[in-house]
């Protein structure tokens, strides 16, 4: 067995393919309207669905909004750069909300970030703890 994919009912297809894609750097694997649900169906990922496991956008047609409901967590992606990602995706127009920094209760570095729908994403600091400047800064931030 493996994880094939995540579905996300989004109320706007295109604004969720262009932060998917175009802020949170996925690629569009494939799409397909299905015109007697009413319905469209996308894939979106890193990588080709027979290696990788992606998320599914699932627009239902006429279905603007959705209440989100406090089961959901969040999708968690992992970044070379925390600080330089949250930066791009702000210049991009994308919402951060909640600073780069260490995760209470530990020292991992996370970030969240919001979709169009309110979706939260957790990018998490891979390897190094980001770019050495802007952790000089929030090491000083800390220890004041």
């Amino acid at each position: 067995m493996r994880l094939l994919h995540t579905m996300l009912r989004v109320g706007n297809l295109e604004e969720s393919l262009k932060f998917y894609c175009e802020l949170l750097g996925m690629k569009l694997l494939r799409r397909k309207d299905y015109p007697g649900g009413e319905f469209t169906l996308a894939f979106v990922g890193y990588g080709d669905e027979s290696h990788n496991a992606v998320i599914e956008l699932t627009y239902n047609w006429g279905v603007e909004k959705y209440e989100l409901g406090n089961a959901y967590g969040h999708i968690a992606l992992g970044v070379d750069d925390i600080y330089a990602t949250c930066e791009e995706i702000r210049n991009q127009g994308g919402k951060v909300v909640r600073e780069p920094g260490p995760m209470k209760h530990g020292s991992t570095v996370i970030a969240f970030v919001e979709d169009p729908d309110g979706y939260k994403i957790e990018l998490i600091q891979l390897g190094s703890q980001g770019s050495a400047a802007k952790q000089e800064s929030q090491e000083q931030l800390v220890s004041q």
